[in-house]
């Protein structure tokens, strides 16, 4: 199954983004919110440069099987921008998906980003300074954020063939790398 080979390759790239974002400290509940700014700010700039080229590299089929429409992002986190008082970015960056695999493996870093994320915001919003913080993206799927993240497994699991995991995986690095390289 691509999902756990997935898992299991980008181990690394996911323990160097919890590092980076200094994730211990959301459950230790020393987090602030700069710390805050800073994941939200780093995911803007991932989104920016990822989410339309990943929809646009895949077929309608997963379009209506992944419910592309239900799992935008980009204005959600544009609205977390506006609340922190950020600024939007311009693109500034090249980044490509040669092929609809690459797309879906980036786009399991996203999907991956916001299942966590609800566990972030659950976390947050228990912690001292953060009474007024929306979480428009982390929160994004709200209760449905298991279901949606199986519905992206299983249509990753059932559609990719075994000769496709290596595409799927360069388009995850590719995404992980961009998101640890771009501050």
């Amino acid at each position: 199954m691509v999902s756990e080979y997935l898992k299991q390759n980008t181990a690394e790239y996911h323990d160097a983004a919890e590092k980076l974002f200094n994730s211990e400290k959301i459950f230790n509940k020393t987090f602030t919110l700069e710390d805050y700014k800073k994941i939200i700010g780093t995911n803007y700039l991932m989104l920016l440069h990822s989410e339309d080229k990943i929809f646009s590299s895949l077929s309608d089929k997963f379009s209506e099987k992944l419910r592309l429409s239900d799992r935008k992002k980009l204005p959600l986190i544009e609205k977390d921008l506006v609340s922190l008082a950020l600024e939007n970015q311009n693109e500034s960056y090249e980044l490509e998906f040669t092929n609809e695999n690459e797309a879906l493996g980036a786009m399991y870093v996203i999907e991956g980003s916001t299942l966590g994320g609800n566990v972030i915001a659950k976390q947050l919003s228990k912690t001292e300074g953060f009474d007024n913080v929306t979480f428009n993206f982390f929160g994004c799927y709200q209760e449905n954020a298991g279901p949606m993240w199986k519905n992206f497994k299983e249509v990753l699991d059932t559609e990719v063939t075994e000769e496709k995991y290596d595409e799927v995986l360069s388009g995850a690095k590719k995404l992980y790398t961009f998101l640890l390289n771009v501050n």
